[in-house]
């Protein structure tokens, strides 16, 4: 791999954020946090609209509590376990601000739950600031300038980021041209699987994108390494004669489509589609 394309992979893992536990530890799913904050903005827009999200961050509510995934979590993954929702947001006096909290408490809570698949058990809410007129009218001007987000960020190009080479987006990531570490070599220490995986349609990697892609709600595969799927081997658990097959698919979902249910059916559908029935993860990148 060059130093370039390895750049680019740890700056597209860092803009996704952690990637958070979908469900339980059975479940063995997981969702970007960038993904999921997305989904709460919009949230938030509609249902309480003189509110502006300043910050969204979503953390273990009791790291004891965590409990072992089913199946290896991919690289930096949160362990499954009770999540807490913390948002820094401004409101207008629309509304008496304790009725406003409530409203917003019940919003995040409802859409992180039922329509994400998060096991959101406390919603943290801080007031950062009082606003004179709607979020409304500042998101509109927001829209109206070129290269900025629905956060107010710069936007991502497609296939790279907005960032500048050397910016803090690769702090702590030693590169050296023409040696850059391989994708598959990384994943490999951070999980405990071996990857297997062979390019091409008529690969099994390539057999298994297209079941996947069969699956209602899946609207295209991503890739947050290189490679939508990853085929490996595990190290064997106890009782285990030989290593066990392992796959990881990255993906996007479509709108109307709850994550949690579509990561489920995934799982599913690939275990099947091996002779050895692997285990399976599935990381949701995207909410398109």
């Amino acid at each position: 791999m060059t130093a370039d394309r390895w750049t680019r992979m740890v700056r597209q893992q860092v803009g996704l954020g952690r990637f958070l536990p979908l469900g339980g530890r059975q479940d063995g799913a997981w969702i970007a946090e960038r993904a999921a904050g997305a989904v709460l903005r919009r949230a938030t827009e509609r249902d309480v609209p003189e509110v502006r999200l300043d910050g969204i961050r979503i953390g273990l509510a009791d790291p004891d509590a965590a409990t072992e995934p089913a199946v290896p979590a991919p690289p930096s993954a949160l362990p499954p376990g009770p999540l807490r929702l913390t948002v820094e947001f401004a409101a207008t006096a629309a509304w008496p601000l304790p009725e406003t909290v409530s409203r917003l408490r019940a919003a995040l809570a409802v859409t992180a739950t039922e329509r994400i698949g998060l096991e959101v058990t406390e919603v943290d809410l801080r007031v950062t600031d009082l606003l004179d007129t709607e979020p409304a009218a500042e998101r509109a001007t927001r829209a109206e300038a070129p290269g900025r987000d629905e956060a107010g960020g710069t936007a991502e190009p497609a296939g790279g980021t907005a960032e500048p080479a050397g910016t803090a987006a690769t702090a702590g990531a030693s590169v050296t041209p023409g040696a850059a570490p391989d994708a598959g070599d990384i994943a490999a220490r951070a999980t405990g699987v071996l990857d297997t995986s062979e390019d091409g349609d008529g690969s099994e990697a390539g057999r298994v994108a297209g079941v996947v892609l069969g699956v209602p709600g899946v609207s295209r595969l991503t890739g947050v390494w290189g490679r939508p799927v990853r085929l490996g081997e595990r190290a064997s658990a106890a009782g285990d004669s030989l290593p066990r097959r392992h796959a990881r698919v990255d993906l996007a979902v479509a709108a109307g489509y709850r994550p949690l249910e579509v990561a489920r059916a995934v799982r599913a559908a690939v275990a099947a589609v091996g002779p050895d029935r692997p285990t399976v993860a599935v990381l949701v990148t995207d909410l398109d």
